[in-house]
């Protein structure tokens, strides 16, 4: 079995209130400590069969233009998703099957792209608008039982496993493959950087804050029982510690590498995008109202997050 990064985004960031002040506050952190971000989903080839976990950004998302008041970036493109996964040497019609962490469209942008996989999803996601007029979705329900200290679980395949983790957003899932007497778990936004997962700490992004708190405690323990290669979609140290078989150890982090950012002159378009759910903002669908011109308690039409986790683009 082969686990696989499919990278499409890099050289983002991720501020410290934005990855730790879920619970605290952001205001307790320093905006001006940006973590590595990036953009890549997870491919998993069984040798009989090819699973994708996630499957990235709709194509034609526009890029960002972030500042220095931006509390996230989720980086320049390297390619489509789609031209990445090609890049990997797989074609959309190989893939069988395909697991869903969640539906922003970060995470579910070209599930259309795929109409003959099974699209396996948790059964409490499915009114979310991302996933409205696809076909081929199967609704998951948890009907397996326990796994590990995980309380609801379904096998997707021999050592594959869907794992309902409530909290980011109320139909959040997890997934973890069994190789090689190591747990490789592939997550969408348990964590936006590993720096989160090493100092406890919750981001802003939630729908549930105590199932995610809930959440975070089982991951925690479960990475100290059992040797767990953490894989991560929005830092670069998701396919580090894949590329290196790293196994998480809490209690000695991996040295900190802070992003290098350069905020330049990119002339911006008027268009805006959400950081977290990736909803683009064109003034030309909104009656021509600029985005500045929206009311301060204006929120994302998709994951209703507010103006400030927006960026220009």
């Amino acid at each position: 079995m082969k686990i696989k990064a499919v990278k499409f985004r890099k050289d983002g960031f991720y501020s410290q209130p934005f990855a730790f002040g879920g619970e605290d506050g952001p205001q307790n952190y320093d905006i001006n400590i940006r973590y590595r971000g990036s953009l890549q989903n997870y491919l998993i080839d069984t040798g009989t069969e090819v699973i994708l976990v996630d499957t990235g950004l709709p194509a034609g998302t526009p890029m960002e233009v972030p500042d220095a008041k931006s509390l996230a970036f989720t980086g320049v493109d390297i390619c489509s998703y789609m031209d990445a996964l090609k890049a990997l040497g797989y074609k959309p019609e190989q893939v069988t099957k395909i697991l869903l962490t969640h539906k922003h469209a970060d995470h579910s942008g070209e599930l259309r792209s795929f109409p003959n996989a099974k699209i396996f999803v948790n059964a409490d996601e499915l009114s979310a608008a991302e996933l409205q007029g696809i076909v081929n979705i199967v609704p998951v329900e948890f009907t397996d039982g326990p796994y590990k200290n995980f309380p609801a679980s379904q096998k997707i395949a021999d050592g594959i496993y869907l794992i309902k983790a409530k909290g980011h957003t109320n139909g959040n899932s997890i997934v973890i493959v069994e190789n090689a007497g190591k747990y490789y778990m592939i997550h969408g936004d348990i964590t936006y950087v590993d720096e989160a997962l090493y100092e406890n700490k919750l981001s802003v992004v939630y729908d549930d804050l105590p199932a995610a708190r809930d959440t975070m405690d089982r991951i925690r323990e479960f990475i100290r029982n059992n040797p767990t290669v953490y894989l991560s979609t929005h830092t670069p140290q998701g396919y580090e510690n894949l590329e290196a078989d790293r196994i998480m150890d809490l209690d000695n982090p991996v040295e900190t590498i802070l992003a290098d950012v350069d905020f330049g002159s990119v002339e911006a378009s008027g268009k805006y995008v959400c950081s977290v759910c990736g909803y683009v903002y064109d003034p030309a669908e909104h009656d021509g109202v600029p985005f500045e011109q929206l009311p301060d308690d204006w929120r994302c039409p998709r994951c209703k997050q507010p103006k400030e986790k927006f960026n220009k683009a």
